[in-house]
């Protein structure tokens, strides 16, 4: 009985949605071959076994020249914002430059013995997401040094139908914002990375190897796929689907959970009162219109990162219909509510030359502005979702799923 359920298990999976790595082994291996190739990835860089794309490129035949890794290093294991340094593979020998250390990007010395570059990496479909920056960054590199580049596409783990939140203002772009992007694109990085080409003109020898099987309204668990976590603190589905609106609290002096076991579902400081604000966040969240998550009342000590060993007061957001829930609205609900309720205990976090992290996140000044004078809900929701409907027509020639 075990092995004719293991049959099953295994024939299931190899009907179900196949990544851009997988069609390329199955139908396009010749891609590659003969090339000399620098592949770009992390551990979210799996076969739908969970076999690593080094390995399975290597296998296949491919030259490897080089590794590049993004935000956490090839190997996922740096927590936020911590650099990582260049080194040698001691599994296969392969030269790995960092993209988040000395520089962002790749650099002419990195790409001499290469002829094109091949991005691998699980996004979450959201402007904040470094690894966005990485790939464009990445495709920039390649399409001025005459390097052909292969996206080897994943789904868009919230789906690619809603698109939510302001586009970003020119003068507010940085690695957590750029190219005019909405909070929530709804584009996979083989997209994405078609729609920033066109875009800005870069003429990229640009190839995306399709996700077989995946239609836009499908959620990541629909996909039959194993969740292997993009970051250290993006742990489950869960954590992507509210992290679009609930990131803005890195902007602040509250903790978004951090050093717990549910980041960014989990919000609070040690000065706050949180039978009162769950209060006042419900009414607030009903008002604006937000149906599909509950929020409750939680105590709890993070173990590292702002407020770390200190007992918190606040809430988490247990979203109960993700396909009614609006993210990007209710963070701006929640962060307007908490500001409203503790003036006197509330901060904006500002980096060292004075500006604020809040602004980098949200992609213009006016949310905090208009938080800070207190203006109506309403009016800071509907100046924050300016430029959405535009975003949504202009990225439609650039899709590739239904």
């Amino acid at each position: 009985m075990g092995e004719t359920g293991g049959r099953r298990r295994v024939e299931r999976r190899r009907t179900g949605v196949r990544n851009g790595i997988d069609v390329l082994l199955e139908q396009q291996a010749a891609l590659l071959k003969g090339r000399r190739v620098g592949l770009i990835t992390n551990p979210t860089g799996t076969t739908r076994t969970l076999r690593s794309t080094v390995e399975a490129l290597l296998e296949a035949g491919v030259q490897l020249r080089a590794l590049f890794g993004p935000e956490h290093g090839v190997r996922g294991a740096l927590q936020d914002a911590l650099p990582a340094d260049d080194f040698v593979d001691e599994r296969t020998g392969i030269r790995v430059y960092s993209l988040y250390g000395r520089t962002l990007r790749p650099q002419p010395e990195m790409l001499r013995d290469l002829e094109a570059l091949v991005f691998d990496i699980q996004d979450v479909g959201v402007r904040f997401y470094t690894y966005a920056y990485t790939m464009a960054y990445s495709l920039q590199e390649a399409a001025r040094h005459g390097l052909g580049f292969v996206v080897l596409d994943r789904p868009n783990p919230i789906t690619g139908v809603r698109v939510e939140g302001a586009t970003l203002e020119p003068g507010f772009a940085s690695f957590v914002g750029d190219y005019g992007l909405p909070f929530r694109h709804g584009l996979t990085m083989g997209e994405l990375a078609r729609y920033v080409d066109a875009t800005q003109g870069w003429g990229a020898a640009l190839h995306v190897v399709p996700v077989e099987g995946w239609r836009r309204a499908m959620w990541f668990d629909e996909t039959g796929l194993p969740w292997v976590m993009p970051s250290p603190n993006m742990p489950t589905l869960e954590t992507a689907t509210v992290y679009p609106g609930t990131v803005l609290f890195e902007g602040t002096n509250l903790s978004e959970g951090r050093g717990t076991c549910r980041p960014f579902e989990i919000i609070g400081a040690p000065w706050l009162t949180s039978e009162r604000l769950v209060r006042a966040l419900y009414a607030n969240l009903e008002a604006a219109g937000v149906e599909g998550v509950l929020v409750r009342e939680l105590h709890f000590i993070p173990m590292f990162d702002k407020h770390a060993g200190q007992l918190c007061r606040g809430w988490q957001v247990h979203v109960v219909d993700r396909d009614a829930y609006e993210p990007v609205k209710a963070g701006i609900v929640l962060l307007k509510t908490v500001r409203d309720l503790h003036p006197e205990a509330f901060e904006w976090r500002r980096f060292g030359d004075g500006t604020y992290g809040v602004d980098r996140l949200a992609g213009t000044d006016a949310l905090r502005k208009m938080v800070d004078r207190g203006a109506p809900l309403d009016e800071i929701l509907d100046r924050m979702s300016q430029g959405t409907r535009a975003f949504a027509e202009a990225r439609l020639p650039y899709l590739l799923y239904a």
